[in-house]
């Protein structure tokens, strides 16, 4: 089983629209509204391909309720922690080149009663977990050392963690010693403090995160691949898509896939790259189901194209 956390999770609307024109009308020709939230992505993901997963979010107001029916309509089993404010809501536009604009609310702030409820509630599951997916920002009210508790309190029970997160949240959370971390190119060059050119300086960056307490690193490139850096040693992975819909959720999609196949080596690898260049394939941030996906297609070498530049960045949080 794997448990997801969602510290700040959000009410997704994505609009397609032939292309971005400001200060103009736009008209969509097509919508969706998804639960949001990486580790609801992460959770949905891992739904679509069969397992068992259980999202532990709090959830507020008109938004949270109707995420909690979003979530119940996919069969996903939740554990929901009431809280005063209310849950945020998103806007992505995708335009029909692929091309991504999101606007993400701030979210709620979380007292200090809502904060030990989530932990608790965290904790009630946490023995019947194989992995607790630790994902995206913490909400106001939280600091950024509530995710290296969180760490420190799933190890305790006996879960192995993985932690997509970024700034402040991820440094603070390597001292706890996370078995995965998963950032994206972006992400990687703010953890190690300088820009990331090629393939091989990011390697070195996750290597350096190794030294600070990760277990493993699992870095997003993009369009530039996937790679696992772990005490095994370094693995390449990358997949061909014909055409990018929609990458919203399509790291989570990919750690998903890493975890559902055991988390650790050649396959794991395999399934994260098959899972993500799925997703980027599908409107707004529907997951894929196995049907999606093409493993065939993967490439996954010891064979490091160090010199290989970094052509597409990712985004922040």
């Amino acid at each position: 089983m794997i448990l997801t956390v969602t510290p700040n999770p959000s009410l997704d609307r994505t609009y397609e629209i032939p292309n971005l024109e400001r200060g103009t009308v736009l008209r969509a020709t097509g919508e969706r509204m998804d639960p949001g939230g990486k580790g609801v992505n992460v959770s949905r993901a891992v739904a679509a391909a069969g397992h068992r997963t259980v999202a532990v979010l709090p959830l507020g107001g008109a938004p949270g309720a109707l995420v909690a029916d979003l979530l119940a309509g996919q069969g996903i089993e939740t554990a929901p922690v009431q809280i005063a404010g209310t849950t945020r809501s998103n806007i992505a536009l995708a335009e029909s080149d692929g091309t991504l604009t999101k606007i993400n609310a701030p979210g709620p702030e979380l007292t200090p009663d809502e904060s030990r409820a989530l932990l608790s509630a965290v904790a009630a599951h946490a023995r019947t977990a194989d992995w607790i997916v630790c994902s995206g920002s913490l909400p106001r009210g939280l600091t950024p050392s509530w995710y290296a508790e969180l760490v420190t309190r799933a190890h305790e029970s006996g879960a192995r963690v993985a932690l997509d997160t970024s700034g402040p949240f991820l440094t603070a959370a390597l001292s706890a010693r996370p078995d995965v971390v998963k950032p994206n190119a972006v992400e990687l060059a703010e953890a190690v403090g300088r820009p990331l050119a090629s393939v091989g300086d990011a390697v070195k960056a996750a290597e350096e995160l190794r030294a600070l307490g990760a277990g493993a690193v699992l870095a997003s490139l993009g369009a530039d691949g996937q790679l696992l850096v772990s005490e095994a040693g370094t693995l390449y992975g990358a997949a061909s898509v014909a055409a990018v819909r929609s990458d919203v959720g399509a790291g989570d999609a990919s750690l998903a896939g890493f975890l559902a196949a055991g988390g650790d080596g050649e396959d794991a690898l395999t399934a994260a790259v098959a899972h993500g260049a799925a997703a980027v394939q599908l409107p707004g941030s529907v997951m894929p189901t196995p049907s999606d996906l093409d493993p065939a297609a993967v490439l996954v070498t010891a064979d490091v194209p160090l010199d290989r530049a970094i052509t597409q960045q990712g985004s922040p949080r």
